[in-house]
C-alpha cells in the first residue's frame, strides 16, 4: 500500500509562502485547484481515485458554515482572551490533523 504524504505537500515552503500560517485568504482567488491537478493541494485525492463525494462535501460544508456564520455571533467562554487560543497541532499516526487543544466557543444566536 502506497500513502501520499498530503500534511508535508501542503506545507512544503517550495509550494506555499509562509505554509504554518493560518492565511485562508491564500486561496481566495480559486488557486490551486483541490481536484488535485497540480499536487501541492491535495485534500480529496487526485486522478482516478479521487474522492467520489468531492462535490457533495465541498457544496454542504459551505452551506453549513455560512449558516452558522449567519445565524450565530461567536464569543470566548468565560474568561478566555483571543491570546489564549492555541492553535498548534498535534502529531500523532492518523491520517487527518488535528488540533491539540480544540477550539470552543460559545454561540450567541443572532437571528430572533
Amino acid at each position: 500500500m502506497i500513502q501520499v504524504n498530503a500534511w508535508a505537500i501542503g506545507r512544503d515552503p517550495k509550494y506555499w509562502k509562509d505554509p504554518e500560517e493560518f492565511f485562508p485568504e491564500r486561496f481566495a482567488d480559486g488557486s490551486p485547484d483541490f481536484k488535485g491537478k497540480d499536487y501541492e493541494f491535495l485534500p480529496f485525492g487526485a486522478g482516478r481515485r479521487m474522492c467520489v463525494g468531492m462535490n457533495l462535501g465541498t457544496i454542504t460544508v459551505e452551506f453549513v458554515l455560512a449558516n452558522l456564520v449567519y445565524c450565530f455571533d461567536w464569543k470566548l467562554p468565560d474568561g478566555m482572551q483571543k491570546e489564549d487560543i492555541n492553535m498548534e497541532e498535534q502529531a500523532g499516526v492518523s491520517l487527518t490533523v488535528s488540533k491539540k487543544t480544540p477550539l470552543c466557543l460559545v454561540p450567541v444566536k443572532y437571528l430572533q
